[in-house]
């Protein structure tokens, strides 16, 4: 069993910063993939960012800007997120999932986190 708890986000200007963090409880090294999705009301979840041991992916809206990265050894992922849009608005999730492939082609996970509010004013 694996439990994710995300940190970071809350109300951001236009054109600022800020980043977000995924701890999780229990061993996360078996798991191929790490991401982070995003939902905003009225609208489907989708995929932000994704890393396995050998790749990364980003949704087409937030490359150049998002970084995604991975601590095995801290059991975290972490977002940097700049120059943030107004769109950036939403919850973020972050996931963990067996595939690769899974993720980032049907946005499927095995776990999830309850998500942290990201709010960009403009």
């Amino acid at each position: 069993q694996v439990q994710l708890v995300e940190s970071g986000g809350g109300l951001v200007q236009a054109g600022g910063s800020t980043r977000l963090s995924c701890a999780a409880s229990g061993s996360i090294f078996s798991f191929s993939a790490m991401g982070w999705f995003r939902q905003a009301p009225g609208k489907q979840r989708e995929l932000v960012a994704a890393v396995s041991r050998g790749s990364t992916d980003y949704g087409d809206s937030v490359k150049g800007r998002f970084t995604i990265s991975r601590d095995n050894t801290e059991n975290a992922v972490y977002l940097e997120m700049n120059n943030l849009k107004p769109e950036d608005t939403a919850v973020y999730y972050c996931a963990v999932a067996l595939s690769y492939s899974r993720m980032t082609t049907r946005n499927l996970a095995d776990y999830w986190g309850q998500g942290t509010q990201v709010t960009v004013s403009s």
